[in-house]
């Protein structure tokens, strides 16, 4: 055999090697017994099955609500811290009871449009006149805090308003609170240089009268009353011949042949006052001289303010009340004016267009200034409305008092 070059031999076949044979299907025996048992295949995997899904309107209010609820807590609770800072800010920057300070004040329009370029800062001067709120425990009818205006006038500056206007309607009341008013007038008309215009709206007596007696002008509608430049002391009672009280000083009644009651003192006439003995002469000139140099300051006063000569003002005036146009005859008063064209000419006094003015006063306090302590019952400068046969006063209890008062002294305790 022969073979390529480079090409190695085949291994060399067996030729007797045997191949096994194939027996047919057909010819193979039948199996017997029992079938064999097949296994079952593995089982397959499970569907998965989710949960219910809500629809579409569900799942958005949910996540609105819960976002809208989330956010309301935070916007809450930032509120809440900023009004807390806020206070306590406040409470620090002014130590002391809000409602006893003109910083809580707040202002509304009572005339004019709330829009206009011009103002004028009213402030109301009713009812009885007393020193101050702090001072005065006991309610009167209606109250000014003479003190306290005086307060608010000094706050104002010149770019605050275009002039000061006094609404006048008093009997008058002590008078520290009628003068601390007038001396507050002029200090605001000398340090900003606006005038000062006093409006009277019912009555403006002694007190009264002492107080707007320094304005530039003073007005008064139809039908008020001005005057009563005079001052007051007392009232004094004298009880002769007593033998029965009932229900008066000493309650419950007393009856006897005679009644004495006195008071152990040091120091001449300690006991002045006493209505179980008579006023000595000693007492009535020594009271007498002090009512005397209150009077004649008032009536400096008005006669240096007013232009009218003080012997006019002892001699014709006294402490009578003169109806306005009366006032007007005896220059008390500048003008009878109704409300409008009082606000109208006042407008121009202070060199503003009425049509761009509007007037505002003062009003309750705000829901800050309550929460700083102010009082929500009343302006600030002003007392609370009396409770009917709750209230006494000073003009009640004090009969040393020297007051600027024309009515009968009984009636500020709401007898």
């Amino acid at each position: 055999m022969s073979t390529s070059e480079g090409t190695d031999p085949a291994p060399e076949q067996d030729s007797t090697r045997t191949v096994p044979r194939q027996t047919p299907d057909s010819d193979r025996p039948a199996p017997t017994g029992p079938a064999p048992e097949l296994p079952y295949p593995p089982p397959g995997p499970l569907p998965v099955v989710g949960q219910p899904r809500p629809s579409s309107f569900k799942r958005g209010f949910g996540a609105g609500a819960g976002a809208a609820l989330g956010a309301g807590a935070v916007v809450c609770a930032l509120t809440l811290l900023n009004i807390l800072g806020l206070v306590a800010m406040l409470a620090l920057a002014r130590p002391g009871s809000a409602n006893t300070s003109a910083d809580t004040s707040t202002t509304k329009t009572i005339w004019g449009e709330p829009g206009a370029s011009h103002t004028l800062r009213a402030i109301e001067v009713t009812g009885t006149i007393a020193t101050s709120g702090e001072s005065t425990s006991s309610l009167y009818t209606s109250t000014t805090y003479g003190y306290d205006v005086a307060d608010i006038i000094d706050g104002l500056e010149a770019d605050d308003a275009d002039g000061l206007l006094l609404l006048m309607n008093t009997t008058g009341g002590t008078i520290p609170g009628s003068r601390a008013i007038a001396m507050a007038a002029e200090r605001y008309r000398e340090r900003t240089g606006h005038p000062v215009i006093a409006y009277v709206t019912g009555t403006s007596a002694s007190g009264g009268m002492y107080a707007m007696a320094g304005a530039d002008h003073i007005y008064a509608d139809q039908g008020t009353l001005i005057g009563s430049i005079g001052v007051i002391m007392g009232p004094f009672a004298h009880y002769s011949g007593v033998t029965q009280i009932d229900n008066g000083i000493l309650s419950g009644g007393v009856s006897a042949e005679s009644i004495e009651q006195f008071y152990l003192t040091q120091g001449t006439a300690k006991d002045f006052g006493n209505p179980f003995r008579d006023m000595t002469e000693e007492e009535r000139a020594t009271y007498t001289n002090g009512i005397a140099r209150e009077y004649d300051v008032f009536v400096q006063w008005v006669a240096d303010n007013r232009g009218i000569s003080t012997d006019v003002i002892r001699d014709e005036l006294g402490a009578y009340l003169f109806d306005a146009k009366t006032a007007v005859d005896k220059h008390l008063a500048d003008a009878v004016l109704a409300r409008e064209e009082a606000f109208r000419q006042a407008a121009t006094d202070a060199g503003a267009d009425p049509d761009d003015t509007k007037i505002v006063t003062d009003t309750t306090p705000s829901t800050l200034s309550r929460l700083l302590g102010a009082d929500s019952s009343r302006v600030f400068g002003h007392g609370r409305p009396m409770t009917s046969g709750k209230a006494t006063s000073e003009l009640c209890t004090s009969a040393t008092t020297v007051f600027a008062w024309s009515a009968n002294p009984i009636q500020a305790c709401g007898g």
